[in-house]
């Protein structure tokens, strides 16, 4: 049978011959005292509850079982094993059994492969939890029985190796051990020698480089060669797990740094030190546990990870099994709370998170990236959620065109850099499949005449070389001393050219001017309005890395899927919100109104330049000055459609080209042209316009705007394009005078900060909140940075 303790009458004559708790009564006299003594002894362990132990490991002949020896060993309160037993291990040579232990764990592990370790981890017995719903009583196994996540998944009280019910008694009405209800003292886990070591983890495949005692795995479990190096001698290489998307890599790996949404796996975060810290002096079972849902969550993101699931993969001896289960929950709730796991476009059916960590009722003004995240988290989580969008269509910046034939971003529709990134995981969720973009990009000149690609190479590594040493001026600088990035640029290359006695020819200044032109579409401006020292103030901190991609079905459909289900009220721009009473007040424009205990502002930055919302009290002086050092950067986007796809053969298969500039005064007049259609069977081109090309074109008719686009298509094609007016469909973007955007991304302004990045995302007395790109100092300019700071204001709110 699976348990051996499931008869009553036995169950009470163990029971009374089992560990006797703190609030055994002590005799009353000295004699019964000595008596007791020659019988009994105590546990030498300072503040074990276990006034006389029994042995569980009863191998040796003359094991103490319940009655006297002249050592009791540890493992926890309601486990130990006699002098008797550890005489029979230790000193008369170790059985094959335990020196097999010993030389895996010797191999594969950095711990201490004690005796201690080898009962804890080889002959403790497991302890299964009952799945009848009534039930759910702890039952202990019989030490020859191995648990898994299959008979965990199945077992119930009585049950046979046969999976039979045993005839007679009803085996769920017996008592559970006494020691069970001890584990769940908030003191029990301090009185633990060992830490908990998992078997079998869903972490292990991802863990494979790492000592499995640092990740809270146990060594004797591992597979991995003995030769194998680990640790600081190991290469960062990513394990190839089957069925894994590549993009997932939730853990950094040895000697591995600078990967944005990268865990270590040896390791505590700040946060959960904060919200864990019992676990700060040994961290190995919430190590242990974290893994383990992180990995499982990533084996399978398309549904709801729940404590119950987890609960199955934890394979410890003992009853600290009891107590890692009972902790599944609380880590659980953490990691969704954080959005690291049942994030996305996730649906549910019941509540992610229990009442107390959920508020009432929550206002998002905003049904962009940003709102729609937070939006679909709270809601994920039980809070009611209202969302207010002053167009006539959820997605702010986000914004597909689809009359082509293949969808067109107006907005938003690169991911730069896939690894961990969370539209990879909305991708995957969905089944969306999304294009590699190639990394060949050849640059044309009027004329027609392709760029030899040494000269390209030259002046970038020059165009590197001049913002590595904008980047060593600014290192003693303060933001007093910040200067206009353009003219910081202008003066290095001059001063370069001045010392070398170099001379750049005329193709290669531009090209140079081609990478600058680059360089003011990241940026979203003219580099005459950028910081020269906070211009990529993120670059400090880990970046999505590996492939940039393009989402050929656009942003849209992962943002109408966050938006399943909620409440969202499209046509109510929102004039006002008045926080100075208990709930917060939103006031539309046509005199609607409505409370709730939180508010979430999402709007783009513009519009609080602009003070489109009224704050009641107004908002402080120090937050203003954050949003008005940032600048509300614009970029436009023209698309063409076109009868034939003339550049197939000039550009053999690239995914982009580029058009280098006639002149300074041309720069970012459709400096790259993008191929919409990677299957090569629709002849779709989309450009950009960036820096002071925007201005320039700001007020001209859309005609007048592709005339100058097809102009230069000709002088890049001379031999393929013939027709004045090739094009038959096209679309111009007109962001700067979209009401409700004015803007494209944020950028840091002359005499500006990072800082004001976090300061903008500060919430006001726990009741407003902020979220979208220029909320989010690690990611600002991304739909990712837009998406992260909702699932961020979640959080919050669901932590406060």
């Amino acid at each position: 049978m699976y348990v051996i303790n499931n008869n009553y009458e036995t169950l009470k004559t163990e029971m009374s011959q089992m560990c006797i708790f703190n609030d055994v009564k002590a005799t009353d006299t000295e004699e019964e005292d000595e008596q007791t003594e020659k019988k009994y002894r105590r546990c030498e362990k300072a503040g074990c509850s276990a006034t006389y132990p029994v042995c569980f490991a009863s191998t040796s002949e003359r094991c103490a079982k319940n009655g006297y020896t002249s050592r009791w060993y540890h493992l926890s309160c309601g486990e130990h094993f006699c002098n008797e037993c550890f005489d029979h291990y230790y000193r008369r040579l170790l059985s094959k059994t335990q020196l097999r232990h010993k030389l895996n764990w010797f191999s594969n592990g950095k711990s201490e492969p004690s005796l201690k370790a080898f009962m804890a981890d080889q002959q403790l017995p497991y302890w299964i939890q009952c799945t009848n719903p009534d039930c759910r009583k702890w039952r202990q196994l019989t030490k020859e029985i191995q648990l898994t996540a299959s008979l965990a998944a199945s077992y119930r009280c009585g049950m046979k190796f046969n999976n039979v019910k045993t005839e007679g008694a009803d085996h769920c009405s017996q008592p559970e051990d006494l020691r069970v209800a001890e584990v769940t003292e908030s003191w029990w886990q301090s009185m633990l020698i060992l830490p908990p070591l998992f078997k079998d983890s869903p972490a292990s495949p991802f863990l494979a480089a790492y000592y499995p005692d640092c990740v809270g795995m146990s060594p004797s479990g591992s597979s991995v060669s003995p030769n194998e190096l680990r640790g600081d001698h190991c290469r960062a290489v990513q394990p190839q797990i089957p069925g894994l998307c590549p993009y997932f890599q939730p853990f950094y790996q040895p000697n591995e740094c600078g990967k944005a949404l990268c865990v270590r796996p040896d390791m505590m975060e700040l946060d959960e030190l904060y919200e864990f810290p019992e676990f700060s002096r040994d961290p190995t079972m919430y190590l242990a546990l974290r893994n383990l849902i992180l990995a499982s969550w990533h084996k399978n993101c398309k549904e709801v990870l729940t404590a119950e699931k987890c609960a199955l993969h934890v394979i410890v001896r003992g009853l600290v099994r009891i107590r890692c289960v009972q902790e599944m929950d609380r880590v659980l709730h953490f990691m969704t709370r954080k959005g690291l796991i049942n994030t996305g476009v996730l649906s549910v059916s019941r509540p992610l998170l229990p009442e107390r960590q959920r508020c009432k009722n929550v206002i998002i003004i905003g049904a962009g990236a940003s709102g729609l995240a937070a939006a679909r988290q709270l809601h994920n989580f039980g809070t009611q959620v209202m969302v207010l969008e002053a167009r006539e269509r959820i997605g702010g910046r986000v914004w597909d065109n689809t009359s082509m034939g293949v969808t067109v971003g107006q907005g938003a529709q690169i991911v730069n850099g896939c690894v961990n990134n969370p539209i990879a995981l909305m991708c995957e969720q969905m089944g969306i499949k999304m294009h590699k973009l190639g990394e060949r990009c050849d640059l044309f000149q009027e004329g027609g005449q392709a760029t030899d690609p040494s000269i390209d190479k030259r002046m970038d590594f020059h165009f590197n070389a001049i913002l590595d040493v904008v980047s060593e001026w600014r290192k003693d600088k303060s933001q007093s001393q910040d200067q206009p990035l353009g003219e910081k640029v202008q003066e290095v290359k001059k001063n370069f050219l001045q010392e070398s006695g170099m001379q750049f020819s005329d193709l290669e200044e531009k090209v140079l001017q081609f990478h600058l032109s680059n360089l003011e579409f990241a940026c979203g401006s003219p580099l005459g309005q950028v910081s020269a020292r906070s211009w990529d103030h993120n670059e400090f901190f880990a970046q999505f890395s590996g492939d940039h991609t393009l989402l050929t079905k656009g942003y849209s459909l992962l943002l109408y899927k966050l938006a399943e289900g909620l409440d969202i009220r499209t046509k109510c721009p929102v004039q006002s919100i008045d926080y100075s009473g208990d709930h917060v007040k939103v006031t539309s424009t046509n005199g609607s109104q409505w409370t709730a205990q939180k508010v979430l502002v999402s709007v783009p930055l513009t519009l609080l330049q602009k003070n489109f919302i009224q704050f009641n009290p107004p908002l402080s002086e120090r937050k203003m000055k954050a949003i008005h050092s940032l600048g509300a950067g614009i970029i436009e986007k023209v698309a063409l459609q076109f009868p034939f796809r003339f550049w197939d053969g000039k550009i053999q298969g690239a995914d982009y080209f580029g058009h280098i500039p006639p002149s300074p005064d041309h720069r970012g007049m459709f400096g790259v042209f993008y191929d919409m259609d990677p299957q090569g069977k629709r002849a779709v081109l989309m450009s950009i316009i960036s820096g002071d090309a925007v201005a320039a074109v700001r007020e001209m008719e859309d005609k007048t705007i592709i005339d100058i686009c097809m102009k230069v298509l000709r002088e890049l094609f001379k031999e393929q394009v013939q027709q004045k007016r090739l094009a038959t469909e096209f679309f111009v973007t007109h962001w700067s005078r979209d009401v409700w955007s004015q803007m494209s991304y944020s950028y840091v302004k002359t005499g500006g900060s990072g800082e004001a990045y976090d300061i903008l995302a500060e919430d006001i007395q726990g009741k407003v909140f902020f979220a979208g790109e220029a909320t989010n100092r690690h990611f600002p300019q991304t739909v990712t940075g837009a998406y992260l700071s909702g699932v961020r204001e979640a959080s919050k709110m669901a932590a406060m």
